[in-house]
């Protein structure tokens, strides 16, 4: 049975049991931001089981896809050395939402594989809990399990077993016991039965795991049971097909033959039986389904997970003497096995091909010169020696070869790595940053007071206590004109600088006394500081003091922050699910944007995220934010950054079409913003792209100022300004043609001018002649052509020709092939050059340089008939 029709068997069985068919998710998990990826079929239903989220069916099936390589859940470094790990894998499971429970589940798994997979029953063998005599019985009296092939397995049954099969969501909430079937392959493979001593033997191997959540578990311990106990139900798509197609090892399933003959093939690879391979193969599934998730390769997150997962297969590829670019040649392949599954594979396979071949080529040298470094260090190490934490730092830091890469390869040689000599190194060079780098002002300042209360999104203006005053980061009680400070207020409007958007700058006032702010930072998550200079009087803790935010600069930045919103959400129709936020910067004058994206925009893709922006800002729509719980906002559909740290309340931001978790200050309405213009669009690094956007008045200038020099290029070029491209286009043919006669010309020139040279040419040995020239008013370009030419006319000849242009003397050398073996015009050409201060180079058979000491070139010249006279001996 291939795989393809274990999973839809699978899926059509619980439909007819009334199930509905639930497509997989994604691997970036939607509802959960402290999980790294989805590595299990009950992620997407974890709202409904905690009844946070009300769906309109009780039973569910799926195959969902699934990623467990970093992160709590990381199988990364086990693929390659057993026989089931797998960074992606598929779970097929069955939910149950508080409809059946124990006795159903327990059926429906024992039908499917006994009827419809057709497995001897003879040869599965379940576990249960081992105070769950309910699920004992069911599967003794009611399923026929013989009693010795069902093990109880816990701590509580006189400590007999290792492992509890107990499973829960976390320290408290839903919980309950499990039942594992496994499938026994039988005397010949090595393995003791679960439970047992030899349980991590292949004989005995896990197929399914069915949880029954029947109990709340608080934070005293107490275990309280659930009104609507609940089933979760996973089962390993690879590991099933290895038990329906006899094979011993998921690698050995069709689905993995397949991709394992891609990855021999496009690394030149005989030995199929190869570790790698299975690496290859294993890997180019996780990539491909990352990147069609979002994911793309970067130094933190999900991202560094990505690219982890690529260097790891690049150097599986390095390790078989495939030293050139491979891996993205396997999407096709992949795309052929499973995009009927997923037809996502192939219709985003070109952009996935283009994702890894840009992390390919960009670690390709990284990789040739790491190994090297590495090989070297592993040959001087002594028998059973460690490699130390300064050779790991020194890869990383100086030859940008990832740690965890390095410790792979010592992996497999039994070499010990010292990771707590890499990070002590690792910290030194922080320590070092810090200590170079520029802080700004309210960096650390110790502030024991309260908490700044903001009320910037209602005023721009009232009134506040001075609570502290800080000079040169130590705490006063008074600051006097003149000086620089920071001051913390109790009540403020004045933004502090978050979430991309700059700190608002303004004044605060006493009867005597003005301060002036620059710039409002975060001393601490609920503290503000204002920093700014005294510019009248003194001001003193204590101080009441009249606030007023720069209404204008507020407003150009609320204007750019809201056109943000819209713009996200425009990146998204235009490009794809796939752009995700990886940075921006929103001040007065523009809005900065940086985003997941693996090819530059088109100028009809900007042009389409400018008209979508700009019909939300027509629409003038009134902006809304509301306060609300971190799990309502995200299942309202709001956007939330994965990376973010998020409280639980959070203030969710309607802007037009957009929906986000937002602390920022906006406009009232979408009209406020005015209109909307990208100016600026360009790579920033390997999968990322940045835009620069304008609003409000900044975009009314720019328009001016582009219609003003507009008018002044029609202007010269004595036109309209609707008839300038045509005008442009005209005077390009014009030059062309002019180019084309002025090489025309120079070639007659060179022509008429070599006859005359030719006659100035001396005799050498035999037929052989030499032509040392110097030439007026022609260009440096021509020289190679004339050399030709005169090599042509003379048969056997040595030609050196030199023009003096701009006081800097340009010189070509060129030498017939007969004399090559004894002349290279390499060689004459650098001894001339060096003459003249300069240098210069080329084959054998023609050379170009020059040099900057015009008055020593007739000198060179005379030089050049005895060097090559002792030449050619």
């Amino acid at each position: 049975m291939k795989t393809s029709e274990i999973r839809q068997k699978f899926l059509s069985f619980f439909e007819s049991k009334g199930h509905q068919i639930v497509a997989s998710s994604s691997l970036v998990p939607g509802n959960d931001p402290t999980l790294l990826f989805t590595n299990a079929g009950m992620v997407q239903f974890k709202d409904v089981f905690t009844g946070k989220e009300q769906r309109p069916y009780l039973r569910a099936t799926s195959s969902q896809r699934c990623v467990r390589a970093g992160g709590k859940h990381n199988d990364l470094e086990n693929v390659g050395y057993t026989a089931r790990h797998h960074t992606f894998f598929e779970m097929l499971g069955n939910f149950s939402f508080g409809d059946y429970f124990k006795r159903d589940a327990i059926a429906y798994a024992w039908e499917l594989l006994t009827q419809v997979y057709k497995l001897p029953a003879d040869k599965l063998w379940v576990t249960v809990y081992a105070e769950d005599d309910e699920a004992y019985n069911i599967w003794a009296n009611e399923m026929g399990v013989p009693q010795e092939r069902i093990i109880r397995i816990g701590d509580n049954k006189g400590g007999r077993y290792s492992s509890d099969n107990f499973w829960q969501m976390a320290d408290t909430g839903p919980c309950g016991p499990c039942s594992e079937i496994f499938y026994d392959h039988g005397p010949d493979v090595w393995g003791g039965p679960p439970g047992s001593p030899e349980e991590d033997g292949d004989r005995y191997i896990e197929v399914w795991n069915l949880v029954f959540m029947q109990f709340e578990r608080s934070a005293d311990g107490t275990m309280t049971p659930l009104p609507k106990p609940c089933v979760d139900t996973g089962m390993g798509l690879e590991r099933i097909a290895a038990v329906l197609q006899h094979v011993h090892s998921n690698y050995e399933i069709d689905l993995f033959e397949a991709l394992i003959a891609a990855a021999a093939r496009v690394t030149n690879t005989q030995d199929l039986s190869n570790n790698s391979l299975k690496v290859i193969a294993d890997h180019i599934r996780a990539c491909s389904f990352l990147v069609i998730d979002g994911v793309i390769p970067s130094n933190e997150g999900r991202g560094y997970v990505l690219r982890r997962i690529i260097r790891r297969a690049l150097r599986h590829g390095h390790k078989l003497g495939q030293t050139g670019v491979f891996f993205h040649q396997l999407v096709k392949d992949l795309a052929a096995q499973m995009g009927q599954a997923y037809p996502e594979l192939i219709t985003q396979q070109s952009r996935i091909e283009q994702v890894l071949l840009q992390e390919e080529e960009r670690f390709s040298e990284t990789l040739e010169n790491g190994m090297r470094i590495l090989e070297q260090a592993l040959e001087e190490l002594p028998k059973n020696g460690t490699l130390d934490g300064k050779t790991l730092f020194t890869l990383y830091d100086t030859y940008g070869f990832p740690v965890d890469l390095t410790a792979d390869i010592c992996r497999e040689r039994s070499v010990e790595v010292d990771l707590d000599g890499f990070e002590k190194a690792m910290e030194q060079q922080r320590a070092t940053a810090r200590a170079a780098g520029k802080f700004k002002a309210v960096e650390g300042l110790t502030y024991s007071g309260a908490a700044t209360r903001f009320d910037g999104y209602e005023r721009l203006s009232g009134s506040s206590k001075v609570t502290g005053l800080y000079v040169d980061g130590t705490a006063v009680d008074s600051v006097p004109v003149g000086q620089e400070a920071v001051v913390v207020l109790d009540t403020t409007p004045f933004y502090a600088e978050s979430g991309g958007q700059v700190g608002d700058a303004g004044q605060l006032f006493t009867p005597v006394a003005q301060f002036y702010v620059s710039d409002t930072q975060k001393i601490a998550a609920q503290v503000f500081g204002h920093q700014g200079k005294v510019m009248q009087g003194v001001l003193r803790v204590g101080d009441e003091v009249q606030t007023q935010v720069d209404e204008a600069r507020r407003a150009r930045i609320i204007r750019n922050h809201s056109a943000t919103h819209l713009m996200h959400k425009a990146l998204h129709q235009v490009l794809g699910e796939h752009v995700q936020q990886r940075g921006s910067l929103v001040d007065a004058d523009k809005t900065r944007f940086d985003f997941t994206h693996d090819a530059p925009m088109t100028a009809e893709q900007i042009a389409q995220v400018e008209e979508i922006v700009n019909a939300q800002v027509l629409a003038n729509q009134p902006v809304q934010a509301q306060l609300m719980s971190f799990d309502d906002a995200v299942a309202g559909g709001a956007m939330a950054l994965f990376g973010e740290k998020y409280g639980d309340e959070v203030r969710v931001l309607d802007i037009g079409f957009s929906r986000e978790l937002c602390g920022g200050t906006h406009v009232a309405a979408t009209g406020d913003i005015g209109l909307f213009k990208i100016v600026a669009e360009s790579g920033v690094a390997a999968g990322i792209r940045r835009v620069e956007a304008i609003t409000g008045e900044n975009s009314l200038h720019w328009v001016q100022h582009n219609q003003q020099l507009l008018q002044q290029v029609a202007h010269s070029l004595r036109t309209a300004p609707e008839g300038v491209v045509g005008r442009i286009t005209a005077l390009q043919a014009q030059l062309k043609e002019l180019e084309r006669e002025r090489e025309q010309l120079q070639s007659k020139l060179a022509n008429a001018a070599g006859q005359d040279l030719v006659s100035q040419a001396i005799a050498l040995n035999g037929n052989s002649h030499l032509l040392v020239a110097t030439l007026t008013g022609t260009d440096p370009k021509a020289l190679r052509t004339m050399a030709d030419q005169l090599k042509d006319k003379l048969g056997s000849a040595v030609v050196v020709l030199s023009v003096v242009v701009d006081d800097k003397v340009s010189l070509v050398c060129g030498v017939t092939k007969d004399l090559t073996d004894k002349v290279k015009a390499g060689e004459l050409l650098s001894f001339v050059a060096h003459q003249l201060g300069g240098k210069g180079g080329g084959r054998p058979d023609m050379a170009m340089g020059g040099g900057t000491d015009v008055h020593a070139l007739p000198q060179a010249n005379a030089s050049v008939q005895a060097w090559v006279v002792e030449k050619l001996g």
